[in-house]
């Protein structure tokens, strides 16, 4: 199995690349096409999809993992 990653994007989704699945509530999984993208913003019409909308609505957030001492963060 490959390796995931998961990139918080400044004022936009959350973007995974990799091998993995995404559940609903009740076990079933989404269809995944290329890029996965996961809306943060809570104004797609496409959840949990991303959809662009984050644009229009203005969200913005950029969150930064702590700094840990002896830890390197990798990019």
């Amino acid at each position: 199995m490959s390796e995931v990653v998961v990139k918080i994007l400044d004022s936009g989704p959350i973007h995974i690349v990799g091998e993995f699945e995404v559940l609903d509530a009740e076990g079933n999984p989404f269809k995944r096409r290329g890029l996965f993208s996961l809306c943060r913003c809570g104004q797609s019409k496409r959840k949990p999809y991303c959809d662009g909308a984050h644009r229009e609505a203005r969200f913005e957030d950029s969150c930064r993992a702590p700094v840990t001492q002896g830890v390197t963060q990798e990019a």
